[in-house]
């Protein structure tokens, strides 16, 4: 194993804050596109990809809806990053000196309270490790990054304030994905499964398909449908369920998903995150 783990972005990006929590010991590998963060784990580059499914704030993540399904790999495990905002400047600036704040769209609509505050104009990047490397170059004490305290080690940025989100909740949730399945005992405890689903095209078809979960208690985490090649009457479903395929709940509901859909394909079966546990123990 060469114990690597691919990511979307450039280096200080919160995918990669993630891997390097995730999996401290791994070595991190940047990547233009998802595509070729999958493309790294096909061809053996990497071992892992990093890939972002949904965020608190902003919601899903299309591109991986789309992609995950027909990449070939599989999900083995989640991750929830907390993303938290830094306000990074070059050494000597001070936030009396400020002009500029850049970051990518979504992170500079996250700091709005931030940018009234220091009367900052927002600035719209490609992304947010990018915008601290470009402030890095610049080197100007007018002009800030949105960006994570990640960037500001990798590109040699003050931190100027911490936490600067509007919201406390912003978390991403990640998952891991590999060549291979991983494997779990049905009896083992705390397991997640991920899976994609088509109905059929008749009437109250995805009732009775997901009826099966309710009636056997089984929890549904996350439901999801989008389109597959742009035709409004074929509709594609991504869903996370607590459980193992072969514990008789699970099984029971997925045999009457599997009457009522065109196609039917587990993904992964993987641990729940420890954040998720945590939830699950607070009843939230």
């Amino acid at each position: 194993m060469n114990r690597t783990i691919a990511f979307q972005g450039r280096p200080g990006a919160y995918s990669d804050l993630a891997c390097r929590t995730a999996l401290p010991d791994w070595r991190t590998l940047p990547c233009p596109t998802f595509e070729a963060t999958i493309e790294a784990v096909r061809e053996g580059a990497a071992e892992r990809a990093m890939l972002p499914c949904e965020n608190s704030l902003a919601g899903r993540v299309p591109d991986i809806h789309a992609l995950l399904p027909e990449s070939g790999l599989y999900v083995v495990g989640e991750h929830f990053q907390r993303v938290e905002h830094c306000l990074l400047a070059p050494r000597g600036a001070t936030l009396a000196t400020l002009r500029r704040a850049h970051s990518h769209a979504v992170a500079l609509g996250q700091v709005r309270r931030l940018l009234r505050e220091l009367n900052l104009a927002p600035v719209i990047e490609a992304d947010t490790a990018g915008s601290a490397e470009q402030v890095a170059a610049w080197n100007n004490p007018e002009d800030a990054a949105i960006a994570s305290s990640l960037a500001a080690e990798i590109f040699g940025l003050d931190i100027l304030r911490r936490n600067v989100e509007d919201a406390a909740h912003n978390t991403t949730r990640f998952y891991l994905a590999a060549r291979a399945p991983a494997r779990h005992p049905p009896e083992a405890e705390n397991l997640m499964t991920t899976f994609v689903f088509r109905v059929r095209n008749v009437p109250a078809a995805l009732y009775k398909a997901l009826g099966g979960f309710a009636t056997n208690g089984v929890n549904m985490t996350k439901l999801e449908s989008y389109m597959l090649d742009g035709h409004f009457t074929a509709t594609q479903f991504l869903c996370d369920v607590e459980g193992h395929p072969e514990q008789p709940p699970l099984r029971r509901a997925l045999e009457e998903l599997e009457f009522f859909s065109r196609e039917c394909r587990i993904l992964g079966v993987y641990p729940a995150a420890p954040l998720r546990l945590e939830q699950m123990d607070r009843g939230d």
